[in-house]
């Protein structure tokens, strides 16, 4: 199924402002500043992957080997959008990090 470019730029938006939301609110309660960059991989994956959670614990080698496929079978434009949820969560980290050396103290 192919995406028109308005849907491509708006995905990207939302990706990024809810990445970059939820890496800010993490960053926050957390204080890790890169804790987002770190789960957000993970995050990514299980939007991705059709297989159980689970299954990755019960049957490893056949759960990577379809998770494999299925990033490979990705659409340019999916990975456009993941990529701007990446950047998203590294630029919350990265707002954090100067609003700390500049003497805001959250929470």
């Amino acid at each position: 199924m192919t995406m028109s470019i308005p849907v491509v730029i708006l995905s990207m938006v939302l990706f990024f402002v809810l990445f970059f939301g939820i890496g800010f609110l993490l960053n926050m309660l957390l204080r890790a500043t890169w804790v987002m960059v770190i789960i957000y991989p993970i995050v990514a994956l299980l939007f991705i992957s059709t297989v159980e959670l689970s299954n990755y614990f019960t049957n490893p080698s056949d759960s990577f080997v379809e998770l494999k496929q299925t990033l490979v079978g990705l659409a340019s434009a999916d990975i456009i959008i993941l990529a701007a949820g990446m950047g998203g969560a590294i630029v919350s980290g990265i707002v954090i990090r100067m609003l700390r050396n500049r003497g805001y103290q959250m929470f």
